[in-house]
């Protein structure tokens, strides 16, 4: 390795390395070495082979000097052409041992990769609907992304090298001090000359690159906003194209003169490490070369010391910056096993039951809840905030009691976070109730296993959301082993199969990010489909047509009717004249059951619910009369 390949390898590490000076964490280190387990056998290969390595890029200088010696010291020329044939097997030998070196490397890295992003990505996917409400999408990513790759790094980067470097030194140290003390401790001299520039430049460097990453993170964020389709929209209707561009620009150009900058400030700093490794190759030539010919020294000697000289100094500045490194990939560490440390609310008992078989009852039994504090579900460095909102814990149901029989279908009704769709959340246990009991035919949903919840209940919410993909994979969500018939008889019953058999791709036609290549009928139709698909005992809706326009709602109302068909049926409603058929309606206000009855019973009862009522006809009579 030359003197300039040393220096920018050096300003590399110092620049991409986090310098968080906490202290080592022995319960860090610990569950490190549990991810490690699994690749040992690797591990140790490959340390192996990494001191074979360093020892052999000790042994090739000490034989061009030999060779130097033999050709000034007259010998034969069979003994220069052995010399040349064991430099020549040393380095297809460590060419060998590079390829199987950097295969063990891959192969340990890319499988703690896999490993953290599986574990991660489990833990993620147990985690309660609370936590992905506070926690910002891109920051979540990171961790599976940045932080688990600098993790990964610890161990096919900072480790090898470390064990490497450490072996490469002490040798190197011991031939040179063997050769001539004198000159060894002379190179040493101009170490600090080309240690410290690159720990102190590295630092300012990666400010700088810090800067960039935050003006370019801020610009990313701008553009997946501004560039998604409610996003252009919004722009379209209501934003300031030119200010938003002016930003845009002030940023971009902030990031061009960091670079012009940061290319500047790298140069320098290799032009003065090269100019110390040109001064300590003139050291030593100059006094070896003064040995050499009073005959303290052999030729050969002085041309091994240049040669080792780079041997010496690329592991002295590499584990100059280990440290950082280290700390770095700590770090990395630490934040993977932070979001992993952040339990689920939600879990799954030991020995889940299952609803039983046939039409299924829901009862809130006096429940109570209120929402998770922050610091129960979330993180401050995923909300990327400097402290964690210590709101919340205010009760927002009080005492409800109710119960919809099989086959029934009840309407929840009231004003604008009175708590209908908080009741409605607790019955798939997308949250828990603080007391009380939801029960399905008789069974506390707490002790119903996760597949048996699925199976049961179903849910279309007002924004039904559809994944990137086919028509055929968002169905598929559902039931995984639907056949294509399947699929043809739930979107006919969702009053979609025409419109899905005119694409010209048919099932295989992508919907687009979060469905928008569909209007909010067909996205909503679309997502009735899928419930349909998934045959629930139970559905759940909440506010399922509140803002689709009149024809759109049709369309959607006939499809609801087929799915509540012979269902045992939750429905939030803003439009009452939906629910008027209900068998049972509750009025929710401030989370209490303040009414209950039919919608005849109710209007004549003159309380909450005719309020609502003539207040709802008022502005819109045709809507109430429908």
């Amino acid at each position: 390795m030359s003197m300039e390949t040393t220096a920018w390898t050096s300003l590399y590490h110092a620049m991409n390395a986090t310098d968080d000076r906490r202290p080592f964490s022995v319960r860090t280190l610990a569950r490190i070495g549990r991810f490690a387990r699994p690749h040992r056998r690797l591990l140790g290969w490959f340390l192996t082979l990494s001191v074979v390595s360093a020892a052999l890029a000790v042994a090739t200088p000490v034989l061009a000097g030999q060779v130097v010696d033999a050709i000034v010291g007259g010998s034969a020329a069979s003994v220069v052409v052995r010399l040349a044939v064991i430099i020549a097997a040393i380095a297809v030998a460590e060419a060998g041992l590079g390829l199987v070196t950097r295969w063990f490397s891959a192969r340990i890295g890319e499988g703690l990769i896999l490993d953290l992003r599986t574990t991660v990505f489990d833990h993620v996917q147990r985690m309660p609907v609370a936590f992905f409400t506070r926690t910002r999408t891109g920051a979540l990513v990171s961790r599976l992304n940045n932080d688990v790759i600098g993790a990964q790094r610890a161990f096919s980067d900072t480790l090898s090298g470390v064990v490497s470097n450490l072996v490469m030194l002490v040798l190197a140290l011991i031939v040179m001090l063997g050769m001539s003390w004198q000159i060894t401790l002379m190179a040493l001299v101009l170490l600090p000359v080309f240690v410290v520039p690159a720990q102190r430049m590295g630092t300012r460097l990666a400010r700088l690159e810090r800067e960039a990453a935050n003006h370019n993170s801020v610009m990313s964020t701008q553009m997946t906003e501004r560039f998604s389709a409610p996003g252009a929209t919004l722009v379209k209707l209501f934003g300031r194209p030119d200010e938003e561009a002016a930003e845009f620009a002030a940023r971009a150009r902030r990031v061009r003169d960091i670079g012009v900058r940061t290319a500047m400030v790298q140069w320098v700093f290799i032009t003065a490490l090269t100019l110390v490794s040109a001064l300590a190759l003139a050291l030593v030539y100059g006094f070896g070369g003064f040995f050499a010919l009073t005959g303290e020294l052999d030729a050969g000697t002085v041309v091994a010391l240049s040669f080792l000289l780079t041997r010496l100094y690329a592991p002295l500045t590499a584990l100059a910056s280990a440290r950082v490194e280290v700390m770095s990939a700590m770090v990395s560490f630490e934040r993977v096993f932070e979001v992993l440390d952040l339990k689920p609310l939600i879990t799954e008992r030991p020995d889940p039951v299952t609803v039983p078989e046939g039409p299924v009852a829901v009862e809130f039994d006096h429940v109570s809840f209120a929402y998770p504090s922050a610091d129960k579900v979330s993180l401050a460095s995923l909300e990327e905030v400097a402290k964690l909102d210590d709101r919340g814990g205010e009760t927002v149901l009080h005492d409800v009691s109710f119960r919809v029989e099989p086959g029934q279908l009840v309407a929840l009704v009231g004003s604008s976070g009175a708590g209908k769709s908080t009741i409605a959340s607790l019955v798939p246990r997308l949250y828990d109730v603080d007391s009380g009991t939801v029960r399905l035919s008789g069974v506390d949903v707490r002790d119903v296993g996760f597949a048996a919840m699925r199976e049961t209940l179903g849910l279309v919410t007002q924004d039904g959301h559809l994944f990137h993909e086919s028509v055929r994979s968002n169905l598929l969500l559902a039931r995984p082993e639907a056949t294509e018939e399947d699929l043809w008889d739930a979107l006919g019953r969702a009053r979609l199969d025409t419109l899905i058999s005119s694409l010209p791709d048919g099932l295989d036609t992508i919907v687009g990010e979060r469905g928008y290549r569909l209007s909010g009928g067909e996205r909503q139709r679309l997502t009735i489909a899928r419930l349909l698909l998934a045959r629930p005992r139970v559905v759940i809706l909440d506010e399922a047509t509140a803002h689709l326009d009149s024809t759109s709602e049709a369309a959607v109302q006939a499809a609801l009717t087929e799915a509540l068909a012979g269902r045992t049926s939750l429905v939030i409603a803003h439009r009452l004249s939906t629910v008027r058929a209900a068998d049972q309606i509750l009025v929710v206000e401030d989370g209490r059951v303040v009414e209950r009855g039919t919608h005849p019973e109710l209007l004549a009862a003159g309380g909450r619910y005719e309020e609502l009522y003539r207040t709802q006809f008022e502005r819109d009579p045709d809507e109430v009369n429908a």
